[in-house]
């Protein structure tokens, strides 16, 4: 007997569901595309989701789910049971904004893939007759979000750029995590569910444009140095360690190698585009400062600055440079996943209906939402903006408590069944202070390195995605950020994705930026003598003081 079941929601839409169905099902009536290429029998674990609410309103998970975590489930397995229970779930690769805007650099378009005559070659290489088009694809494969370029590589022009949540979420919201998860049972699994999101993504963008995959004929990946590993199938396990360097470095420094970056066939990983297509991983800098960081340098062209810069790239590791074209020093800060959606009881990514900024005026709190739709949850730029707002209105102390000690702070007290009210706990204060406190330690400890105060910075660039939609003078406020004059800031948008478009369009540029991370010093926090005291004045919502 089929009965009828209480709502099933997916963001802002609903449904009302019945026992017998598959969340496949559902999702395919609220018009919600599930990546899939299995027919739904659970053999590509490629449709997962996370059970918002109402795991116990689904049947019990199959054999070919145990690989995953507590809160998730393969959509083709999980099946409508119980007639009672509100059930709410979430795909995995939802659309994070798009940022489209980066500072872009001007370069000679000399790519190592281009058409000769009627013919397509990769460097000296024949790798196909010319059929109308010759694409590169550049991707940013971030701890949280991915986002991607398909680049004309006879125009020089991006033609198109998406990006979606990263779909390893189920294997843990931060590098470390992610790490220990590979060691275990389903080694494998996390470079499997990128490659299939990718392969997705790039059917999407096929059918949306009108062209052929095999037209794609190289492609440029960077990302930190787990992320890039996980997706090239190597041992992440070192990475994860002492002293937390990924197999590539190691065998540079003994000397088998003369660099990081790694070059493999299309066909190799299976990845769906011209079979013989290049898969270039941008080189590393040093530990967790990435191939990501390399593309953020290569885009501003730091290696080239005569006064002291400094870049930030803010996210679930954030990383910090200092430098110019005489001396460029770089550390990654453990920020973890609090100003990225984890660890707060109502964070989320930079999703529509997600609080941007907040502001206080007297016993009112005024919030705006991305898209302007209904309150669902508070993004990285509202955590900033809310705390400074806290401190500024004597509402919480430096030291992260609230007036009169209260045990939570309400954002959004009043909505319908879209925008439940929400709050800011003493747990959660206490989560981002740690997280504000790395992205504060490894800025002062990279600038005491070099030698340089806030003030002498000439120019602060913001990249990220975050970075792009953060109020400076409340990330200022509170600590987040040097107090560099805010006149000085620059935020330079996607420059990780930018750079590996730039690798794409200069072959002098790519070996240049090889070349380039292996002058760049690398601090580890941890190292650092009076690093526990610095981390404990960066967990106070103060201003830096230096």
């Amino acid at each position: 007997m089929i009965n009828t079941v209480a709502p099933l929601f997916h963001d802002q839409s609903r449904i009302e569901g019945v026992s017998g169905k598959t969340v496949f099902d559902y999702a395919d009536s609220l018009n919600v595309r599930v990546p899939t290429s299995c027919g739904r029998n659970g053999s590509c674990h490629e449709c997962i989701v996370e059970i918002k609410r109402g795991m116990t309103g689904l049947s019990r998970p199959e054999e070919t789910e145990s690989f995953l975590g507590e809160g998730y489930r393969l959509a083709c397995q999980a099946v409508i049971e119980n007639p009672d229970e509100d059930i709410e779930f979430a795909v995995l690769r939802r659309q994070p904004r798009i940022l489209t805007d980066s500072q872009k650099r001007n370069i000679d378009v000399d790519p190592m893939t281009r058409r000769i005559g009627d013919k397509v070659y990769f460097g000296d290489l024949e790798l196909d007759g010319y059929k109308g088009a010759v694409f590169g694809l550049a991707i940013d494969a971030g701890t949280t979000t991915v986002a991607m370029n398909l680049v004309d590589l006879e125009s020089g022009k991006t033609v198109y750029t998406t990006s979606f949540e990263n779909p390893q979420r189920f294997g843990g919201s931060d590098v470390m995590n992610r790490i220990s998860y590979d060691a275990g049972s389903y080694h494998g699994e996390l470079q499997q569910v990128m490659l299939s999101s990718i392969n997705f993504e790039i059917g999407d963008m096929a059918r949306v444009i009108g062209f052929h995959r095999r037209r794609i004929y190289e492609i440029i990946i960077v990302g930190n140095a787990t992320m890039r590993d996980i997706i090239f199938g190597l041992d992440v396990q070192p990475i994860g360690e002492k002293p937390y360097k990924s197999t590539s470095e190691l065998a540079m420094i003994r000397g088998d190698i003369e660099t990081t970056a790694l070059n493999v066939k299309a066909k190799d990983l299976g990845l769906r585009v011209f079979p013989d297509a290049n898969v270039y991983g941008a080189p590393l800098i040093a530990s967790h400062v990435g191939s990501d960081v390399a593309a953020d340098l290569l885009s501003i062209g730091m290696d080239n600055e005569d006064e002291v810069v400094m870049l930030v790239d803010v996210g679930t590791n954030t990383e910090v440079v200092v430098g110019n074209k005489n001396k460029l020093v770089a550390a990654s800060c453990p920020a973890g996943p609090a100003f990225e959606g984890g660890e707060v009881t109502h964070g989320m990514a930079g999703y529509d209906g997600a609080v941007e900024s907040v502001i206080l005026d007297g016993n009112e709190v005024i919030c705006h939402t991305i898209s302007d739709e209904p309150a669902v949850g508070i993004c990285g730029s509202g955590l900033v903006d809310l705390l400074s707002e806290l401190r500024r209105a004597g509402k919480m102390t430096e030291l992260g408590v609230l007036e009169d000690s209260q045990s939570e702070f309400f954002f959004v007290r009043d909505g319908d069944v879209y925008a439940q009210p929400m709050s800011l706990s003493r747990s959660d204060i206490s989560a981002l202070a740690q997280a504000k406190s790395a992205n504060y330690s490894g800025q002062y400890i990279v600038m005491r390195t070099f030698g340089v105060k806030p003030s002498e910075i000439s120019r602060l660039y913001l990249a990220g995605g975050f970075a792009n939609y953060i109020n400076v003078d409340s990330a200022m406020n509170i600590g987040f950020l040097a107090n560099v004059p805010p006149e000085r800031v620059v935020k330079v948008g996607n420059a990780s994705l930018e750079g590996a478009t730039i690798a794409l369009l200069s072959s002098r540029l790519r070996s240049e930026m090889e070349t380039m991370v292996r002058r760049v010093e690398h601090v580890e926090l941890e190292s650092t003598p009076d690093f526990f005291d610095i981390f404990v004045d960066g967990c106070m919502f103060n201003p830096m003081q230096r």
